[in-house]
């Protein structure tokens, strides 16, 4: 499985954008699937999950302004998110967790920056 994130950029503060993380491979494989964002001098946080299901949850920091969800044709995760704001300025990474040959493992897509200016 291989994980290609889009979407980030610059925005001013209360903007909005949305990522994208397109799997490819062994897209049959992936169980949940998941959003993380590092800024800077920070640790790796976990944003949103979104399982197989289409359940969702979100870290208390990007409730009520953050959309996860999951398009299984299109093998795409995507994030919307609103509001945005400085503290949220990070690269945010995409991952699946991965059901392949008895093993199950995490695979992680490259980063995508989201720069929030005041």
């Amino acid at each position: 499985v291989q994980l290609q994130a889009s979407g980030g950029g610059s925005v001013q503060t209360g903007g909005s954008l949305r990522l994208a993380c397109a799997a490819s491979g062994n897209t049959g494989s992936i169980n949940s699937m998941a959003w993380f964002r590092q800024g800077p001098g920070t640790q790796r946080e976990r944003v949103a999950t979104v399982t197989s299901y289409g359940v969702t949850n979100y870290a208390d920091s990007v409730k009520g302004r953050f959309t996860i969800s999951r398009d299984n044709a299109e093998n795409t995760m995507y994030l919307q998110m609103n509001n945005l704001k400085p503290n949220d300025t990070a690269v945010y990474l995409c991952a699946a967790t991965v059901s392949d040959g008895g093993r199950t493992y995490v695979r992680w897509g490259q980063g995508t920056l989201v720069t929030v200016s005041s």
